[in-house]
């Protein structure tokens, strides 16, 4: 079959409805806001990241689904201004809350979706437009075309590789089926039926999580079971000893993991077929 004759669209719609990821629960986001800061902003994807986008200081900057200002806060410093946007109250009001205390006065921060009207919103143009590891929405072309309509200059985007920061083992270990979703490549094909030819990078950081018990490791590891059972809740706890590895005292999820996320920019006068 041609690559032209696929609906990758639709083909990443059906895998996303399949997913075992997070979608877009703004309640889950508001709860979670706190621990995926703290887990955020100390994460090397920042830099690598940065250094791919290399910021200019004239730049205006939108960023869609911010979260708790991981990419916001630390480019801040580096351009003109950003417009930092989620759908979660909770991070947002993370984000107002860093700002106040780092003295950013050139962060504006706005509650919005993927499906809104981003013209009712007053988002307006900017130079970049960026949805880093927000995109697992149900109609990614619209998401696409939204960020691209929205930037003059460029646009980037990242997007899970495999698994991502998830752990299927541990995911089955608690006896739920683990689905990946649609990971980079679709997201390629994609683009590349859009008409757009994106330049391809990746961002590749080593993790080592460790918990002081089970209790401990249960309530780490919660974010990767959302909507955990009791019976689910259960089973992870009978796993989880035989998995976890003993290490100065603590208990370590076996690797070191490594988590990729693809990157995937395009210059709007170049970029484009």
């Amino acid at each position: 079959m041609e690559l032209s004759a696929i609906d990758w669209n639709e083909v990443i719609r059906e895998k996303h409805a399949a997913s075992s990821f997070p979608r877009e629960d703004r309640h889950f986001w508001d709860r979670r806001a706190p621990e995926f800061a703290r887990h955020a902003s100390g994460s090397d994807y920042i830099w690598q990241f940065m250094d791919l986008l290399r910021p200019e200081p004239a730049w205006t900057i939108l960023d869609v689904g911010c979260a708790a200002g991981t990419l916001a806060v630390p480019l801040a410093g580096k351009v003109a201004s950003i417009t930092a946007m989620d759908a979660s109250e909770g991070m947002l009001a993370l984000l107002n809350e860093r700002c106040r205390e780092l003295g950013i006065e050139n962060i504006r921060s706005l509650k919005g979706r993927w499906e809104d009207d981003w013209d009712e919103l007053g988002i307006g143009v900017h130079d970049v437009a960026i949805g880093s590891r927000s995109l697992l929405v149900e109609d990614l072309r619209s998401a696409i075309e939204k960020l691209d309509a929205h930037a003059r200059e460029r646009v980037y985007i990242s997007t899970i590789v495999g698994d991502g920061p998830h752990d299927r083992r541990i995911i089955e270990g608690a006896g739920r089926r683990f689905h990946p979703g649609a990971e980079y490549i679709y997201v390629v094909n994609l683009l590349y039926q859009m008409g757009i030819f994106a330049n391809l990078n990746f961002t590749v950081t080593e993790t080592e999580k460790s918990f002081a018990n089970v209790d401990e490791a249960v309530q780490g590891l919660r974010w990767m079971l959302q909507g955990m059972t009791q019976e689910e809740e259960e089973r992870l706890r009978g796993f989880l000893p035989g998995y976890l590895v003993p290490a100065n005292g603590r208990l370590r999820i076996p690797g070191p993991g490594i988590v990729r996320w693809a990157v995937l920019w395009w210059d709007k006068k170049r970029g484009r077929r």
